[in-house]
């Protein structure tokens, strides 16, 4: 039993890892080199719409493994729903999982804004660039709305492993 809980802690580190690290590489680190890369704000788009794509493949099925090893590992105290307003780490929990909506959403609304049909208007050069301008201005902030959230699920997570 401790070996099999030991393998869902490390998908679910490994998965956050993913996740997480390459979210703060692309906000922190790929995005900033991008404008020495390029000078425009088009091709700058149409650099981080591949990368995007790219790292979406690992990305959302992280995501998804992240929620289901971490419905599974909260399972015991999910399927008692006094005990989550009764004590400390059912408090965390429910606000873990509460951040986690909150983080779907936004990722959600992420996909929602560079959708398809916007991705191709952009890579044909076919939007405008005040409007390529102000779609990138939207993106940021989800990406970076995405970041704090999933930092702040981090310290949850760390809240709730050392049991508080």
């Amino acid at each position: 039993m401790a070996i099999e809980h030991a393998i869902l802690t490390w998908i679910h580190l490994v998965s956050a890892s993913i996740w997480v690290g390459g979210s703060i590489f692309i906000g922190i680190v790929f995005s900033p080199i991008l404008k020495t890369v390029a000078t425009s704000v088009e091709e700058r788009m149409k650099i981080m719409i591949k990368v995007g794509k790219r790292f979406n493949k690992i990305a959302v099925p992280s995501l998804i493994i992240l929620m289901i090893t971490g419905l599974y590992n909260s399972h015991l105290l999910l399927s008692k729903p006094d005990l989550l307003m009764a004590t400390s780490y059912g408090i965390f929990l429910t606000i873990k999982i509460i951040l986690v909506f909150a983080l779907i959403i936004t990722y959600a609304i992420h996909v929602r804004v560079i959708r398809k049909e916007v991705e191709d208007q952009i890579m044909s050069k076919q939007m405008p660039v005040n409007q390529i301008k102000k779609l990138r201005k939207k993106i940021i902030i989800l990406g970076e709305v995405t970041v704090v959230l999933s930092i702040t699920i981090l310290f949850f997570a760390a809240l709730l492993d050392v049991g508080v």
